[in-house]
């Protein structure tokens, strides 16, 4: 296998192949990337030889149809992917110039870092995560086999789809979110430096993506910004909608303010609500998974006292606590299936009053980006 473009992505991709025992050879055209990479393990910088089953194009979406070209031309490799997260603009690119669009199909890995470059790669970057893969109406079956025996080595979870589809549902899940971190991230440039030590976690986490390769980024929402400005607009409404509510709950001299504060509760209750469809997030926990159920005295500390317990198993947010009138709480962890046994009797163990109950059906499972 070749691998195009010695990024997180693409370096991460050499990792994963190449720790399955697959030859990979490196370019970039930065030697000291495709250099890095290779002392990482990732494989060997150079071409091969003779021309190898698959080349991974890790290069920015603009760049995708003329380094595809430039490749097929030379016989670098039978067939021909790409982990660009775009798919729409570089494959009408690749129809109209390539010299056999048949022997190439779009990918993009859901998964990523804030972080850029080689050594930032990760061999388990892909394990479980969905990888978009787009043929075109020319797209061979045996492209398409090709890289999904890619998906197959690197842990990844193939969704094959069309390329606007995925356009249009990246743009949400992933370009515009990366815009809002940056804004959000910008307005702390300019602020006095004594506020940013009142920094916390959920700044943190809003910002955190906003670390991201600037290049790279104006190369990605330019190849998609028809999909991405209609989020915006969206965006820019509900914001104008709460600069409104804001005014007025800010104006001493207003008379009537539950308009805005409905307003603001109506947003953040869209909100909450967004959260729980993300797959994986409470409602759309895996069907198959199942509950812990723990009796708890009705005493100060005693769920704290829990908690601790199964910090190493659960997280504090996957509990649910009823109080059971004068006798106590009860409280429900929902588990993977294969591990509820184990942290029930660990419980039981530890002096608990607990049991495993029936696998609950909680949402279905994500199908794609």
């Amino acid at each position: 296998m070749a691998v195009i473009g010695t990024g997180l992505i693409g370096t991460s991709v050499a990792l994963a192949v190449s720790r399955q025992g697959v030859t990979v050879f490196l370019s970039d055209r930065n030697p000291s990337a495709a250099r890095t990479a290779a002392a990482l393990g990732a494989g060997r910088v150079g071409l091969p030889a003779e021309p190898v089953d698959l080349a991974v194009l890790a290069v920015p979406p603009s760049q995708i149809g003329n380094v595809l070209t430039e490749l097929q031309e030379s016989g670098l490799a039978h067939y021909y992917t790409d982990v660009a997260s775009v798919k729409a603009e570089p494959e009408r690119v690749v129809l109209r110039r390539a010299p056999d669009p048949s022997r190439y199909i779009g990918g993009h890995p859901m998964a990523g870092r804030e972080w850029s470059g080689p050594l930032a790669a990760r061999a388990d970057l892909f394990h479980g995560r969905p990888w978009a893969l787009t043929p075109s109406p020319l797209t061979a079956s045996t492209a398409l086999d090709r890289a999904l025996e890619l998906v197959a080595l690197c842990g990844g979870v193939p969704v094959v789809t069309q390329s606007q589809d995925h356009d249009d549902a990246v743009a949400l899940t992933s370009h515009v979110p990366h815009l809002v971190a940056s804004l959000m991230a910008a307005r702390l440039r300019d602020s006095p430096a004594e506020m940013r030590r009142f920094a916390g976690q959920g700044l943190r986490d809003v910002t955190r993506i906003a670390r991201g390769d600037s290049r790279l980024w104006s190369d990605i929402l330019q190849s998609n910004a028809p999909a991405i400005v209609g989020v915006v607009k969206d965006l820019h409404a509900d914001l104008s909608r709460l600069v409104s509510a804001l005014d007025l709950l800010a104006d001493p001299d207003a008379g009537e303010k539950a308009h805005g504060v409905r307003t603001m509760v109506d947003l953040l209750d869209r909100g909450i609500a967004g959260v729980n469809g993300i797959p994986g997030v409470r409602a759309d926990a895996p069907a198959e998974d199942a509950r812990v159920r723990v009796a708890v005295l009705d005493r100060p500390g005693e769920l704290s006292r829990l908690l601790g317990a199964v910090v190493d198993h659960v997280p504090a947010e996957k509990a649910d606590v009823d109080a059971d009138d004068d006798r106590g709480l009860t409280v429900r962890f929902t588990v993977p299936p294969h591990v509820a046994d184990r942290i029930a009797a660990e419980l039981r163990a530890g002096g608990w009053d607990a049991e495993c109950e029936s696998a609950v059906h909680t949402g279905a499972p994500s199908t794609g980006p």
